[in-house]
């Protein structure tokens, strides 16, 4: 079985114990129940489906039943607070507090990485910029990125984006993409990053709106009246255009200018749960 600390979700984990246990054994979760001290038979069961939550004072009856101590105790541990935290904040504490457990024992979270590029809208930007500007220094690096930002940041972005294999470097010394493009993957923890990038590139583009000339920047919006039905139909119009413009956007192996691009789509109005007469 796979180690915990290449976990982000402590409900994941507990299922891939019982499964990896059930293909050895004639394991149950009744018997994972009673190991736990669980007078439920299927207590661990809907905990692993997301039913019910594991209680504080129950975490540590469960990391011993799965045989976990000293700091992988201490990593599940942090994983069931995650999980519970109520807002981004606190599960960004947290998430920071598991990376740093995992490095105590040497072991490197599965999704840091990924983790790590979504947390700053530098990274995405220089992974782009860098490579349209061949020999570029982090001191004209920084001056060409919109807002603001130190050569400083600009070296450690690209030490980062270097280190996760996001960037290479080719027999020049010139910024080369491994990739094309880049996703969150299937991250336990990517509505936390994805949202704190969005947050960072909305304020953006509110500088944008009065910081970039009109000629050189696009925005419009329409305010709609729409159906639940209506707007699955325009969700997933937004999801084949958004896929669309990527494939334009990677059709040429040269870039002029890094853009980006904010496709949003929410209510303004609160209805829900009012019946209709």
């Amino acid at each position: 079985m796979k180690d915990v600390f290449e976990y982000t979700s402590y409900r994941q984990y507990i299922a891939d114990f019982y499964a990896e246990r059930k293909v050895k054994s004639a394991f149950t979760w009744r018997e994972f129940a009673k190991l736990a001290a669980f007078s439920s038979s299927v207590h661990l069961k809907y905990v692993s489906e997301g039913r019910f939550n594991l209680g504080e004072e129950s975490v540590n009856r469960v990391a011993k039943a799965m045989g976990l101590a000293g700091t992988r105790l201490e990593y599940f541990r942090a994983m069931v607070e995650f999980d519970h935290a109520g807002t981004d904040n606190v599960k960004k504490e947290i998430l920071d507090r598991m990376l740093s457990i995992a490095k105590q024992s040497n072991a490197r979270v599965i999704e840091e990485d990924s983790f790590r590029y979504f947390e700053s809208w530098k990274n995405p930007v220089l992974r782009e910029l860098a490579p349209s500007m061949p020999g570029a220094k982090p001191l004209a690096l920084a001056r060409a990125c919109r807002p603001k930002v130190s050569a400083a940041e600009v070296s450690e972005s690209l030490n980062f984006l270097i280190r996760a294999n996001l960037l290479s470097k080719d027999e020049k010394g010139n910024y080369v993409q491994t990739d094309k493009s880049v996703t969150t993957g299937p991250l336990e923890v990517a509505p936390l990053v994805v949202r704190g990038m969005h947050r960072q590139m909305g304020e953006i583009a509110l500088d944008a709106i009065e910081g970039v000339p009109q000629d050189e920047r696009h925005f419009s919006g329409v305010t709609l009246g729409i159906t639940q039905g209506a707007y699955d139909e325009i969700v997933a119009e937004i999801d084949a255009f958004r896929r669309r413009i990527i494939e334009i956007a990677t059709r040429d192996s040269e870039t002029d200018e890094v853009y980006r691009l904010n496709v949003q789509f929410f209510p303004m109005s609160n209805k829900k749960g009012f019946k209709k007469r």
